[in-house]
């Protein structure tokens, strides 16, 4: 471990020691386990938000303040077949997202109680299993809004959102995650790479203001079979433009299945000066836009990532489900992770 100022440096250690040993597994779907509960406006509106004047049904973030024994629950069971890192509950947890519902004020609340319940699950758990830690992985997505890309095909240069609007609604984020208890942060399912760089921006004024710093993985998403983001990136343009915040990881999640997405870790891999993360779809949709690939499919197809030496931190994304996760951590226990000292020939 290199010598950086870290929050709580004991635990660091811990993760990169793990990290060092084998290959680590992220949890699954929160949406996907969610969706199974088959919940009912009244169950996202809790007593708290019973006269809200918005519908919250499908506002999954919002659970973490009104069902939050739901959310533990849900957490806990990924941890209960190995899962070694949690995210909080907060895909959608910022103002922007959450301006749909008319909730931007609870933005930050649910980021910091998300990180704090994510974080005494895995205290929990820790008691029973002291000798494997479980780290709490403050979740930072995308918002629904993108800064490179015009929303009007008749006017090219409007933008809805800027890059200081991105900045501080990733600020709230931040703020919320780190004082709840996250160990380290992830800005993931990246669509545009330039709303990747206000929510660098925010991390890094964030730690400044703390004088320390923690882990952050870095997970953008290739959207179709043409192998870029949305924003017009191939994966080694996307870890360039990134590459600058010396993220302790970097890689792909959601939008393909495991067999779909492994050309663009493979590309990854060979540039990559950091760990290599991947979090796959169980598989595509299908007509009702469910996910249909078996546990026993999927960690067939990620068992190869292991075998090819090609990541650090394997998971779940739309689909999986702990039964998921368990099969994945089976197929990979063999393995030895990727060695992030080792570049391959690009």
């Amino acid at each position: 471990m290199t010598e950086t100022n870290w929050h709580n440096p004991e635990r660091v250690e811990r993760m990169f020691d793990a990290l060092s040993n084998r290959i680590l597994l992220l949890d699954g779907a929160m949406g996907t386990m969610i969706q199974g509960e088959k919940l009912e406006e009244d169950d996202f509106r809790g007593d708290r938000f019973a006269g809200h004047e918005d519908d919250l049904k499908g506002n999954n973030d919002l659970l973490t303040l009104t069902r939050p024994e739901l959310i533990k629950k849900i957490h806990k069971a990924f941890m209960a077949v190995g899962c070694d890192l949690i995210e909080t509950n907060t895909f959608n947890a910022n103002k922007i997202s959450q301006a749909d519902y008319s909730l931007e004020e609870v933005s930050e609340e649910i980021n910091f109680e998300a990180a704090r319940l994510a974080r005494e699950a895995c205290d929990e758990i820790e008691k029973d299993t002291p000798d494997r830690p479980r780290f709490v992985v403050g979740t930072i997505g995308p918002t629904n809004q993108t800064a490179s890309i015009s929303p009007d095909v008749s006017s090219p240069g409007y933008r809805k959102v800027t890059f200081d609007d991105l900045v501080e609604t990733y600020s709230e984020s931040v703020r919320g995650l780190l004082e709840g208890g996250a160990d380290l942060l992830m800005i993931e399912t990246i669509f545009d790479t330039l709303n990747a760089k206000a929510a660098i921006f925010a991390i890094e004024k964030e730690f400044a203001r703390r004088d320390e710093r923690w882990p952050v993985l870095i997970s953008g998403t290739i959207t179709d079979a043409s192998g870029r983001t949305l924003s017009g990136q191939v994966p080694e343009a996307f870890y360039y433009s990134i590459a600058h915040a010396s993220p302790t990881g970097v890689g792909f999640n959601c939008a393909l299945g495991a067999d779909q997405l492994k050309p663009h870790i493979e590309a990854l891999a060979k540039v990559a000066n950091c760990l290599v993360t991947a979090h796959p779809n169980a598989g595509l949709p299908n007509e009702f836009g469910e996910y249909d690939q078996s546990p026993e499919e999927m960690a067939g197809i990620v068992k190869t990532y292991a075998e090819d030496g090609l990541v650090n931190i394997i998971g779940g994304c739309c689909g999986t489900t702990p039964a998921h996760l368990e099969a994945i951590g089976k197929a990979i226990e063999p393995f030895q992770p990727r060695d992030m000292n080792k570049r391959k020939a690009a």
